[in-house]
């Protein structure tokens, strides 16, 4: 009886709304809102207990998902490791490009240059003719050796003169070449940044080469082979000459030839081997720094 007496109060009480009322069964008390009460609700039924409105958000409580989204990374290449993916000995060249030369390595390259040279005179001392020489007036013989540089051809075989002086201005000029931190990965083209390069490393190689042959410590000062009729401009001339002719095909052939076979196969040895046998005078520079012959610096 108080169930029916309350409905009826409540739609007395929100006249003109126009929605009817349902009716509860009388075993169910409803107690009636405030909001009802005050004809605030369009529809009599009120909203669960359990559901409460949620307050709006703020910045500091906003989720994650509503934030803007930020670049998508999936898709991004990885960043550039400096490391050669086919170089067999795998990441060999890591602790230079961590601490990069800013300017041409001077002391390096001529420690190098030292030890080649030393390597030359060490195996010019193993000979008897050079053993000879050693006597007499050091200066006196070098300058008169020096002074009958004159004529072309020293008598000498076609492969000394004409292969192995080239391959040893072509290993000068990687001297350079290794400790130029722009020409040590420059590739063989067009680039004026190649080139400009690979002329510096002609000019070095020149300057060291006529210091073999005629310079303080030399052939002239050490064998004095200008007394022999052996001093001649066919070395001066050909070592540099060549050995930049020799440097720019290694260049090419390791472009060219040793990439595309590495290309080819994951066999190390072949890989090895291929760079060995295609840049001989890459690969002797590289022991002159305490590398692994088929290093390389990309």
């Amino acid at each position: 009886m108080l169930t029916l007496c309350f409905l009826v109060l409540s739609f007395v009480a929100a006249p003109g709304q126009g929605q009817s009322v349902a009716v509860l069964p009388a075993s169910t008390p409803q107690p009636a809102t405030e909001a009802a009460a005050a004809g605030e609700l369009e529809s009599a039924d009120p909203p669960p207990a359990a559901q409460s409105p949620t307050p709006p958000l703020t910045k500091s409580d906003a989720p994650a998902a509503l934030e803007p989204p930020g670049p998508d990374k999936r898709n991004d290449p990885p960043p550039d490791s400096g490391g050669d993916p086919a170089a067999p000995e795998g990441g060999d060249a890591a602790p230079e490009r961590d601490k990069p030369r800013r300017g041409f390595g001077w002391e390096p390259a001529a420690a190098e240059a030292m030890l080649f040279l030393g390597v030359q005179h060490g195996y010019a001392l193993t000979q008897p003719k050079t053993q000879r020489a050693l006597s007499g007036p050091f200066f006196r013989d070098y300058f008169r050796s020096v002074a009958s540089l004159g004529k072309w051809d020293d008598g000498g075989r076609f492969f000394t003169n004409y292969v192995a002086h080239p391959m040893q201005g072509s290993l000068l000029g990687f001297i350079w070449v290794q400790n130029d931190p722009k020409g040590k990965r420059a590739r063989f083209g067009r680039s004026k940044a190649y080139w400009r390069s690979r002329a510096k490393a002609v000019a070095w190689s020149a300057a060291w080469s006529t210091q073999f042959e005629i310079g303080p410590v030399s052939q002239a000062s050490i064998g004095n082979v200008g007394l022999h009729g052996k001093q001649t401009w066919v070395d001066v001339v050909i070592t540099p000459a060549g050995g930049a002719v020799w440097l720019v095909a290694e260049d090419a052939l390791d472009r060219f030839v040793v990439r595309r076979i590495e290309r080819m196969t994951d066999n190390r040895l072949v890989r090895i081997a291929a760079r060995m046998l295609f840049t001989p005078t890459r690969s002797s520079a590289n022991l002159l720094r305490f590398r692994k012959p088929w290093h390389r610096d990309r």
